[in-house]
């Protein structure tokens, strides 16, 4: 397979997924305005905050209002990582290997861009379920993918990005609790932490498969069910674990070997996460943890650049 192609599904799928991601990420705090108490500020400056891209926001749109953050999240063209912006790139990428994948991908993709792009024109007010049809769309988008796309190399390229993507909003989704949804520490454990741990499970649509694990919820649960849970298909786990599986599938390889830096990296940061324990990673510091997680698979995707799509010179 062209270098160019397993790129471009690559970053398909990758793209994609961040969209759905995105607006998961603000239905954590869209979500608890319908349960916080009355009187309770809301906060979006640390929702950006997350993004690591709040030197941007400030300098575009300076206070970090429901409806800046909002529109910057989703519908500025401007900003390279918003839903709006990722639908693009998608869009694009779809349309340079329109001969590889199947003409389902590209009508669905395109429709989806197409979706957003309509709703940037409404008023705030009128897409209040325009979240909830971005993560439908984007579901469509990949069930969709696995029943018409051969599931060869290409297919495996596009497995590995949205993996990945998925492990790593996963984890950004647990900093978003860490920075956000908890106003001061006398809170711990009171019915608004409660709330605010369900409304995060909500927004990885994992609320009723935690349910069917643990009785009642508390954060070690609900970190160990995101993070280390090796069958619920948003967990950092189980991204990992399906990611890897499709890396040797590309390489040939068997599991447990590596003969490139790709592999490594992946079998690397996929065992260490299989290994630890939820009380070592509140030993470290839950926040620390997941930093050091998202570094380690941002190594993961420059190392499967460098291996399979980077051209080298002569």
């Amino acid at each position: 397979m062209l270098s160019r192609v397993a790129a471009s599904i690559y970053w398909l799928t990758r793209y994609v997924e961040r969209a759905e991601n995105i607006a998961r990420f603000v239905d954590v705090n869209l979500n608890l305005l319908l349960d916080l108490p009355i009187g309770f500020q809301q906060q979006w400056k640390p929702l950006i905050f997350t993004t690591g891209d709040y030197s941007v926001f400030q300098e575009r749109y300076g206070e970090a209002t429901a409806d800046n953050v909002i529109q910057f999240l989703t519908f500025d063209t401007e900003y390279p990582n918003s839903i709006i912006s990722c639908l693009r790139a998608a869009r694009e990428n779809a349309r340079t290997v329109r001969e590889i994948i199947s003409s389902e991908m590209w009508e669905q993709v395109n429709d989806f861009y197409f979706l957003v792009k309509d709703a940037s024109q409404q008023p705030v007010s009128e897409f209040s379920g325009l979240f909830s049809q971005i993560k439908m769309s984007s579901h469509l988008f990949a069930g969709i993918m696995d029943a018409t796309m051969s599931h060869s190399e290409g297919w495996h390229f596009g497995q590995i990005g949205r993996m990945l993507e998925r492990a790593d909003k996963t984890a950004r989704i647990l900093d978003v609790k860490y920075f956000i949804l908890l106003p001061s520490v006398k809170d711990v454990g009171s019915p608004l932490d409660e709330l605010q741990w369900i409304a995060l499970l909500r927004s990885a649509s994992g609320y009723e498969m935690y349910r069917k694990r643990q009785h009642r919820i508390f954060p070690e649960g609900v970190v160990k069910f995101l993070v280390l849970d090796r069958e619920f298909p948003r967990s950092v786990q189980f991204c990992l674990l399906q990611a890897e599986r499709s890396l040797y599938h590309i390489t040939g390889n068997s599991l447990g070997t590596w003969s490139n830096s790709a592999e490594r990296a992946m079998g690397r940061v996929r065992a260490e996460m299989e290994f630890i324990t939820i009380e070592e990673i509140v030993q470290q510091g839950l926040h620390e943890f997941l930093d050091q997680t998202q570094s380690a698979l941002n190594n993961v995707g420059d190392k499967i650049y460098e291996t399979f799509i980077a051209y080298e010179t002569v």
